[in-house]
């Protein structure tokens, strides 16, 4: 039975820790676990099922838990987002997802909450002393049952028009685990497929797509339900198929407290990214900008 995940971390506990081509080491800081694996190869991209690339993992305590806005947290996965950036540079923000659909909020909600400054410039950015900011843009792409148009397609023409730096797309992920669900985040370099980890496979958004480099960063949401059965009662569950897949439909599972869960995943987000792209202005003088 396949077992669907986006996380790096997870799709080395299915592959086994001796994968060739791939190195992984983890850390503590702030309270919270890092990870950082990297696939080197070829031979490594396909015992994985992961491009090549740079993942970090980080978990925290559960988002359903309080945090405020000048949380070191937010410093630490900032800088963590920041390694992975150009140094200088125009970049685009991209919220990944179905605002309407709590666990596919993620993407839109994180954007919201990102500091637009593309358009401050010029003797109003020096009179205000905004002139040290990073430019920014911010899009929401909605879903291709909204638009009709893929998501990678939809980037790629504002890549195309605007020419930053980089891209980051900010998208809900499915874990295997239930307990990484709401309390991992992970950040990588390899770009995204939207909908892979609960098969809903849509064309990949990375640097070979779309002409920039591609930081993706995502928190599970959502477990596949024959995942998440698996997950509960082991290798039963292949002989109970139709507990999870009634009547050959697919189903996924969410946490009950999704929407305060999305809501301050969110937060998290948009402050650590705020953090990462203007590491020239302290974390509350961005607040007071938001």
């Amino acid at each position: 039975m396949q077992l669907r995940t986006d996380l790096a971390i997870e799709a080395r506990e299915i592959a086994g820790e001796k994968v060739s081509g791939m190195e992984y080491h983890e850390y503590s800081e702030n309270g919270m676990k890092i990870s950082r694996l990297n696939v080197k190869n070829q031979k490594a991209k396909q015992a994985l099922g992961k491009e090549i690339g740079t993942y970090i993992t980080i978990e925290l305590p559960s988002l359903t838990d309080n945090f405020t806005e000048t949380d070191e947290r937010i410093k630490t996965i900032g800088t963590e987002i920041r390694r992975l950036l150009p140094v200088n540079g125009l970049l685009l923000v991209a919220g990944l997802g179905n605002e309407e659909i709590t666990p596919d909020s993620l993407g839109p909600k994180t954007g919201a909450r990102v500091l637009a400054t593309r358009h401050i410039t010029g003797e109003l950015a020096r009179s205000t002393g905004l002139d040290r900011l990073r430019p920014v843009a911010v899009m929401n792409t909605g879903v291709t049952g909204q638009t009709g148009i893929e998501t990678g397609e939809y980037i790629l023409s504002i890549v195309k028009r605007i020419r930053p730096n980089a891209v980051i797309a900010v998208d809900a992920l499915a874990s295997r685990r239930v307990e990484r669900l709401g309390c991992t985040m992970q950040i990588s370099s390899a770009g995204i497929s939207p909908g892979a980890g609960v098969g809903n496979h849509r064309t990949s958004i990375n640097q070979e797509t779309i002409g920039v480099p591609v930081i993706a960063i995502g928190v599970p949401t959502v477990i596949d339900a024959r995942t998440f059965a698996n997950d509960i009662i082991g290798e039963g569950v292949k002989a109970n198929a139709r507990f999870s897949l009634p009547e050959g439909r697919q189903m996924i599972v969410i946490p009950r407290e999704i929407d305060l869960l999305t809501e301050r995943a969110s937060r998290l987000l948009g402050f650590s990214l705020n953090a990462a792209m203007q590491n020239e202005f302290e974390l509350k003088e961005l607040i007071s900008l938001m």
